[in-house]
């Protein structure tokens, strides 16, 4: 028998949520108010989920059920259908979390978990719609969706297409890598993505692959009040943007790797800022020795270079971070057992001298 909700009351994570509100109300702006139908689904499922876990066990639901819930909901994206929604979040819920234990046990980011499963379950629904954004006043706000309008906004009407045009062109990643074409470093800084381009005489647009990730310059006012208040570790933000910082200026510039883009293009682009601030800072998945840290970062932020080079997904921060969640322990392991190794030589070397 289901016993009556009990929570468990933790402030950081409700750090967390407050910092998801600006990029999901910006998202409502970009995508419209379907944007929140997306969001509420993926918490009432979160929370249904737990709660019948949590019953079962005798425990209490925790907020981060929430905040998985919210960072899942805006790393999908704008055109996800609702019942792909409830089932990704339900299985990470499920097998990111409660099977090993409930909160504070689990080896995985339960968001990522949810994330990599639909990705792989439901590659057309995933991956066969990129949209492009409103613009101007209101926006999104005044629409719930762009593939719900009757006329296509004003910058597809003046290409002459029509919205059917624009839910099957490219993710800016995708343009680049497919196309050879990219995108203004300050239009995807601001989340502005829409331009028309052409490719071998077909028109086509740049549309966004996530809710959450469309905005730089949101997602760094929203690192910025998580590093303020202590909630996130600045460790693992800058280690995961200096790998990927790092590794494009090598595999471009010392590899001649074109398929990888330039620096900047490789920052602002994608959902890198998003994992770096919401997913790979994840405390429970992630190590907690300092230099294990340090390597856990750099090694996701190499990995989503690689990824959106020579992967089959032009995207790849959700596959690196779980090579990451794997990587974790062990490194933790491993960095104590060479500090335990170098603490005890030198004490031999202090007992020997002292001899």
């Amino acid at each position: 028998m289901l016993s009556s909700p009990q929570f468990l009351k933790q402030e950081t994570m409700l750090r967390v949520l407050y910092s998801l509100v600006p990029v999901a109300m910006t998202a409502v702006y970009f995508f419209g108010w379907y944007v929140m139908g997306i969001i509420a689904v993926s918490m009432a499922f979160a929370f249904l989920t737990e709660w019948l876990m949590a019953s079962q066990r005798k425990g209490k639901i925790s907020y981060a059920c929430f905040v998985s819930a919210g960072i899942y909901a805006l790393s999908l994206p704008p055109t996800t259908p609702l019942w792909i929604v409830a089932v990704g979040v339900i299985i990470a819920v499920l097998f990111g979390k409660e099977m090993f234990g409930g909160f504070g046990k689990n080896v995985f980011n339960p968001a990522i978990v949810g994330r990599a499963f639909v990705f792989v379950c439901f590659p057309i629904e995933l991956t066969g719609k990129f949209i492009p954004v409103f613009t101007g006043f209101p926006g999104g706000f005044g629409h719930w969706s762009i593939t719900g309008l009757g006329q296509p906004p004003h910058y597809i009407a003046e290409a002459g297409l029509k919205i059917i045009d624009a839910v099957t062109s490219a993710t800016p990643m995708w343009a680049h890598r497919n196309y050879g074409y990219d995108s203004s470093i300050l239009s995807l800084f601001l989340g502005n993505i829409g331009t028309v381009f052409q490719y071998e005489g077909q028109k086509m647009i740049l549309g966004a692959g996530s809710m959450g990730e469309v905005s730089a310059l949101v997602i760094m006012c929203s690192c910025a009040y998580l590093l303020w208040t202590k909630t996130a570790n600045w460790r693992l933000t800058v280690s995961t943007l200096l790998g990927a910082l790092i590794s494009s200026i090598v595999f471009r510039y010392a590899f001649g790797i074109k398929t990888v883009p330039m620096p900047l293009f490789t920052m602002f682009s994608g959902a890198l800022f998003y994992a770096a601030v919401f997913m790979v800072t994840d405390p429970i998945s992630a190590p907690r020795v300092t230099l294990s840290q340090w390597i856990y970062g750099f090694f996701i932020g190499t990995m989503i270079v690689v990824f959106r080079c020579k992967g089959i997904f032009s995207g790849g921060a959700a596959f690196s971070i779980l090579l990451g969640n794997i990587l974790a322990p062990s490194l933790d392991l491993w960095i104590n057992r060479i500090k335990s190794h170098g603490k005890e030589t030198a004490s031999k070397s202090e007992e020997v001298a002292s001899s």
